[in-house]
């Protein structure tokens, strides 16, 4: 199992911290509301650890969690930007920075990490080091408007290692829901209304930024897109499908893709004047890859992979899921697919993922 810093320890570790921002004039890091806004690309964190321990194992460790593929793209891609930076260069523009992760251990003597470790109490040290499940401190708006800043710590590299390891995946989620948020109010600051009353016609509320037009309206079937692709911005469709769900066996792997593949023949194609251009799943590189998922408590299956047309004349990557609703017996598969030769699309389907999960069923509103 998990370790994982439960709610009353991660308040009494935060009651013997000495964070320096705890200690500034009003005037430095006083009441949030006279901070600066935080700043810094989606995806990007900086990260502030001793240059030997980013070379040795704890770096190692912190790689296979920040810069992991992005599953399903067609190239590789870092889930994150990281831009790691010595704990004695963090200007002030530097903590300004959206997402911040400090590293350390207790029993380094390196300046670097010394620099870091200033920042926790004796008490503190002693504590995680009587508790090895210690290991992260999440702290607020510590130096702007907006900002998580993430301690993570141990007493010794092996028992650092071992945390990172064992929560790799509530790291990545951590940022990778956070990320989503900041994305969210962007995009859907302003949202395209055509497409929600098509979308309630057969049972969605879809929420898309405003930018986005419908290419296609049929009885069970939208297809939006943004209408003037440039060679600078990628290429991003989304669409939408209604039927009936009536067998768990809907729900396997290969009777998804089986419905993908026969809602895009029927619907999209690279060339309209082209029958045969047709979309299909890229089986092989990369495969599609799939995972059980949660939509506003709905289940959900999510598919991660390649597309490319049937006459190979056009190809990229795409996020699709398929939403069930039991109580109606009806299934919603939804999907973003991206164009974008030669670039990368990391953010196009973190974009397109942020608009998706947006999208509740109708009926649930109405009982809401």
């Amino acid at each position: 199992m998990k370790k994982i810093l439960s709610i009353s320890s991660l308040l009494s570790l935060f009651l013997v911290m000495g964070l320096l921002s705890a200690c500034e004039p009003e005037g430095e890091g006083g009441s949030s509301s006279t901070k600066p806004k935080a700043r810094g690309a989606i995806g990007e964190i900086i990260l502030a650890i001793d240059s030997a321990k980013w070379e040795g194992p704890v770096g190692k460790a912190l790689k296979e969690v920040f810069q992991e593929d992005q599953k399903g793209l067609i190239r590789d891609e870092y889930l994150f930007d990281v831009r790691k930076v010595d704990p004695r260069g963090m200007t002030r523009i530097l903590k300004m920075a959206t997402n911040i992760v400090y590293v350390t251990t207790f029993d380094d003597r390196s300046s670097a990490s010394q620099n870091i470790n200033a920042t926790f109490t004796k008490e503190a040290k002693e504590k995680a080091a009587a508790d090895p499940s210690l290991y992260m401190l999440r702290s607020k708006d510590e130096f702007a408007q907006g900002q998580e800043v993430v301690y993570l710590f141990g007493r010794d590299e092996e028992t650092l290692i071992q945390n990172i390891k064992e929560n790799k995946t509530r790291l990545q989620n951590l940022f990778q829901v956070r990320e989503r948020a900041r994305l969210e109010k962007i995009l859907l600051s302003r949202k395209n209304s055509a497409a929600k009353v098509a979308g309630r016609e057969f049972g969605l509320e879809i929420n898309v930024p405003a930018s986005y037009q419908i290419a296609k309206s049929d009885n069970n079937f939208l297809w939006l897109r943004q209408p003037t692709p440039r060679s600078d911005k990628p290429d991003i469709s989304l669409f939408f499908y209604s039927t009936d769900y009536t067998s768990e066996d809907q729900v396997f792997p290969q009777n998804v893709l089986a419905l993908r593949e026969s809602i895009t023949k029927q619907h999209i194609f690279g060339d309209p004047s082209n029958r045969n251009s047709y979309i299909v799943t890229e089986r092989v590189d990369p495969s599609p890859v799939f995972n059980n998922f949660k939509i506003n408590d709905n289940f959900a299956v999510e598919i991660r992979g390649g597309w490319k047309t049937n006459n190979l004349s056009m190809g990229g990557s795409f996020l699709g899921y398929l939403l069930v609703d039991n109580e109606n017996g009806k299934m919603y598969y939804m999907e973003g697919f991206v164009y974008y030769p030669n670039e990368a699309h990391r953010e196009a389907i973190r974009e397109i993922e942020t608009i998706l999960l947006a999208t509740e069923l109708s009926n649930q509103l109405a009982t809401d």
